[in-house]
């Protein structure tokens, strides 16, 4: 490893027995605390920490930090944002993981960063030129960390970051650095278009495409 260079995390599979699926009444449901409504505004243009490490194997990028997320440093931490069931439906992970174990997912070869890296209530806050200037710096950690795969989270924010007004979800003809591309559905509650069931398995073909 170079000097400076960020440290490959441990890897286990999503098969892993050191990590289990959760059995019904084996364990007490844990509560977490509800961000106050004092603590949501004060989260607007709040930046929270990547979970990340060298050469994963899917980086997942979400459009910017929810307010939610922004008050617990939780990647998706909104109530109803079906992320963390997509990732565990598409095969991703051995269990449903809440928000707050997010620092598990380097084990299983994933991360977590966002195109722009400030919070707001909603995505579309953010204009053109922050889509814009976030993909130029997505690029370039991209380019840093190295990930086989890079997931963006919402076909409208890549389509105006990376200037490819056609993009679809799926595979893209264009790499990232030097890593395959693939553009997901949005999985905010909002997305009406998406059920649970196909939200995962859009996360499934990725994950078989990735690590199939």
């Amino acid at each position: 490893m170079s000097a400076g260079q960020p440290p490959r995390p441990q890897r286990r599979t999503a098969r892993s027995r050191s990590a289990p699926p959760l059995r019904p009444g084996r364990e007490e449901p844990r509560s977490y605390p509800r961000p106050s409504r004092e603590d949501l505004a004060a989260a607007t243009d709040k930046t929270i920490a990547d979970v990340i490490g060298v050469g994963l194997d899917v980086l997942f990028v979400g459009i910017n930090p929810g307010l939610w997320s922004a008050a617990t440093g939780w990647h998706f931490a909104r109530p109803g944002n079906r992320f963390w069931p997509a990732l565990h439906r598409g095969g991703f992970t051995p269990r449903l993981l809440h928000p707050s174990e997010q620092d598990e997912l380097p084990t299983f070869g994933l991360g977590i960063t966002n195109m722009v890296a400030r919070a707001s209530a909603r995505a579309d806050e953010l204009t053109a030129a922050e889509l814009v200037d976030g993909a130029a710096q997505l690029t370039d950690k991209v380019a840093r960390y190295q990930p086989r795969w890079v997931a963006v989270v919402g076909v409208t924010a890549y389509r105006i970051g990376f200037a490819r007004p056609k993009a679809r979800f799926g595979p893209q003809p264009e790499q990232l650095a030097d890593a395959r591309l693939w553009v997901l559905p949005n999985p905010s509650g909002l997305n009406a278009h998406y059920t649970p069931q196909t939200l995962g398995a859009a996360f499934a073909e990725l994950h078989a495409a990735a690590l199939g």
